[in-house]
């Protein structure tokens, strides 16, 4: 008989704080959309598999936006102007309507109704669009449908929701967009009650988070931040921010024993952010469990996990096993104490979230199943008895880019588990439970020293480390010695509460993940703005006066700067190595980053020009990420998309790279006419594909191009404007998305196209 596989699932669940301050109005919708689509129905799959374990990991202002939606009747921006009589809204309500009540996917909750695409269509289909070109009806229209889209379709069946799904164009009321934001709230009231019941019957385990989410290592020792990435400029705190992270741990564990009547064994470190100081805390803080990433398990056992290239470890063996922290000489850890540390398998997470949404979902469960079980079959000559993998990754941000909110794969996969006699589903206490029953006199699976880590890169520089993100936490430091400076003079006042939360709030890690390189939300000034609004809330809580400092955005929230072309090449030629001088004519866009992200951007420079046939790209590989032997380690691709301006009965259709963020921006939620794709992979570039659209929101590839390219030492590209089918004397505009497997990375330019005009041939 072969040797059992437990699997832990571990879906965590998390949206930061979008509220200005305790009393106000929510400006991003994020908490309520989701809770509708994601949070109960992950749990209700349940019903449909005795014996299947999961476990789910609340963050707590998660559950304290929930409660305030579901039983205090929170709004957002958005369901606030849901339930607006439309002949009240203004001219800048209506246009925030056009803006942003799209935001949605457009496969999987846009094209499949017909009356929702033919708004999306007027909308997104002329350029020259205004807020007058709809009528009051088509407001009410697009305001309900966008609310509609986001329920799972588990709700669906609900006689209510169903009858508001079958209206047609024109049918919406007032009383209707009221009836669907109770509908949502009625949903939302059972999303914790559900999860109480689910544990007490021992069906999950709930885990938690440190309260306010902060980068647990960054409050406790910048020392073991730093050890994770030392080529890099740190702020240097004033403050000890040691009490902070004690602070966080012990209101999250409180909070959740008030809520579901019993304490924790487990935390989610945010972002999977782990040192020793960490472990220390959460064990002396009565913590039984964590999970963090195998990058962190390789950084502390110095050793590779070698993967083939369809992802599969060629030795499970170290990342399949609870792990026991224990530390010597280190107070808490005395008489054999120790805390648990899972790591989790980091290919997985990706494929569920970028790759298998793009392939049939039930041959996508049975991939992974076969991972599953070429993992077992390698773990048959293990010296152990007992082996776990764990799945532990968001919960909610990848359904929608499923097929039914990918109710398909997920009951598919978790079929094809139970129905193994060789696996099983754990609640992670259960496992380590039962790994404690074994000896240990034997095992190799102690560690007395762990690396400070994250999920991403191995180290903290999403989070710190970079200019952008740098001054914000020295804003936050400034804050907070004005707050504990005024603590000292007045220790009883009651509004310190109220200005402590405000302090904790900011030192949230979403507020710095946004900032600065790499990342870029869409919405990245709003999220400055509550930042910023959360700052002033405690100079303002504390009667100080409010730096001025804090008036401005931290950051411009412009693109870089883009050069346009100045005239026609004149017998350019394809080198891959020629000067600049030969550009000199062309237009440029110019991608600055700062030290800590040089070796990360894909590009550093993107030139284009035109001659009277042909449209010429010049990409500057950024030489950090290309090994002169081997070339680039992993597939990259670049997408060219074109919008063209010749023949407006042409075809469009939506890009088909996928975005990391729920927040898609107007240009990559937009309509084009032809899409050309780059490969690159080791010494490989391949040959370009062009494709045109269709009827139908589709593609079509043309077998045929006459697409040139060369790479050197940097890619030039030669595009014939016959194959964009633009004419002498008109104008093409496009914009180029990088990205492997289709995943966006990163695009250029981020707020507009790039026009090109095809000159006309004068006859002399």
């Amino acid at each position: 008989m072969s040797k059992k596989l437990s699997i832990a699932f571990i879906w965590h669940m998390h949206q930061p704080v979008y509220k200005l301050d305790k009393n106000g109005i929510y400006l991003m919708p994020w908490v309520r959309l989701r809770a509708v689509k994601d949070y109960l129905d992950m749990l209700l799959i349940m019903d449909k598999f005795p014996g299947l374990k999961l476990n789910f990991n609340l963050v707590p202002l998660l559950i304290s936006s929930i409660y305030d939606y579901g039983f205090k009747g929170a709004h957002d921006i958005y369901s606030r102007l849901t339930i607006t009589p439309v002949e009240d809204l203004t001219d800048d309500e209506k246009e925030f309507i056009l803006n942003h009540f799209f935001d949605v996917n457009y496969q999987n909750m846009v094209l499949p109704n017909p009356e929702y695409k033919k708004l999306y269509d007027k909308r997104f289909q002329n350029a020259q669009i205004n807020i007058n070109d709809f009528s009051l009806q088509e407001y009410s229209d697009i305001m309900a449908w966008f609310n509609l889209v986001w329920f799972d379709p588990l709700f669906k069946e609900n006689e209510n929701i169903k009858n508001l799904f079958a209206r047609k164009n024109g049918e919406f009321t007032l009383e209707d967009r009221i009836k669907i934001i109770d509908l949502q709230r009625d949903i939302i009231k059972k999303i914790i009650p559900a999860y109480k019941k689910f544990q007490q019957e021992c069906k999950i385990e709930i885990s938690t988070s440190p309260y306010f989410h902060p980068i647990m290592p960054v409050l406790l020792d910048m020392k073991d931040v730093i050890s994770a990435n030392p080529n890099t400029d740190y702020p240097v705190f004033k403050s000890d921010m040691t009490e902070d992270a004690e602070l966080n741990i012990k209101i999250a564990l409180d909070k959740f024993e008030e809520i579901f009547e019993q304490r924790p064994a487990g935390i989610w470190p945010s972002e999977q952010c782990i040192s020793e100081k960490t472990l220390q805390l959460f064990h002396n803080m009565g913590v039984k469990w964590t999970v963090t990433d195998e990058g962190v398990l390789e950084q502390t056992l110095k050793k590779e996990f070698i993967r083939d290239f369809r992802g599969y470890l060629e030795d499970p063996y170290e990342i399949c096993h609870s792990y026991r922290y224990k530390p010597d000489n280190v107070r808490g850890f005395e008489n054999g104490n120790y805390i648990s540390v899972l790591f989790r398998d980091a290919v997985i997470p990706n494929l569920i979230s970028f790759e298998y949404p793009h392939h049939d979902p039930v041959k996508a469960a049975n991939d992974l199943y076969d991972r599953i079980k070429t993992m077992q079959k390698k773990l048959q000559t293990s010296p152990d008895k007992m082996h776990l993998l764990t799945i532990a990754m968001d919960g909610e941000n990848c359904w929608e880019s499923y097929k039914n909110d990918g109710h398909e794969f997920l009951e598919t996969l978790y079929k094809l588990i139970l129905e193994d006699d060789g696996l099983e589903t754990v609640r992670v206490s259960d496992y380590i439970d039962e790994v404690d029953k074994l000896d240990w006199s034997s095992t190799p699976f102690e560690l007395k020293h762990i690396q400070a880590g994250s999920w991403i890169n191995r180290d903290f520089l999403l989070w710190i480390g970079e200019p952008t993100k740098n001054l914000a936490w020295s804003y936050m430091d400034k804050a907070r010695c004005e707050l504990k400076e005024y603590e000292k003079q007045h220790p009883d006042d009651p509004k310190l509460l109220d200005a402590w939360k405000e302090l904790l709030t900011t030192q949230s890690s979403d507020w710095y993940w946004w900032y600065g390189e790499p990342n870029d939300s869409g919405q990245d000034d709003i999220f400055d703005h509550l930042f910023r609004e959360h700052l002033k809330n405690i100079y303002q809580i504390i009667d100080k006066p409010v730096p001025s400092y804090l008036e401005k955005p931290l950051s411009n929230f412009v693109e870089a700067h883009s050069r346009y072309p100045m005239a026609p090449f004149e017998k350019f030629e394809l080198t891959g190595k020629d000067p600049y001088e030969k550009w000199e004519s062309g237009g440029c866009i110019d991608i600055p980053a700062p030290p800590t992200m040089q070796e990360r951007r894909f590009f550093n420079k993107i030139f284009f020009g035109y001659d009277y046939d042909n449209l010429y790209l010049r990409f500057d590989i950024n030489k950090f990420i290309l090994d002169k032997k081997n070339g680039f380690k992993d597939f990259n691709q670049i997408y060219i998309y074109f919008k063209n301006h010749s023949d407006n009965n042409m075809f469009a259709s939506p890009i088909r790279t996928v975005n990391k963020t729920e927040t898609i921006i107007p240009l990559l939620r937009d309509t084009y006419n032809t899409e050309i794709k780059f490969t690159l992979f080791k010494n490989f570039h391949f040959n370009a594909q062009l494709a045109l659209a269709t009827r139908d929101n589709l593609w079509v590839l043309q077998l045929k191009n006459n697409i040139e390219h060369v790479f050197e030492d940097f890619l030039e590209i030669r595009i014939p404007f016959a194959d964009l089918r633009v004419n002498p004397d008109d104008m093409v505009e496009f914009f180029i998305i990088q990205g492997p497997l289709g995943i966006v990375d990163d695009f250029y330019p981020q707020n507009s196209l790039l026009p090109v005009m095809r000159p006309l041939k004068i006859k002399v």
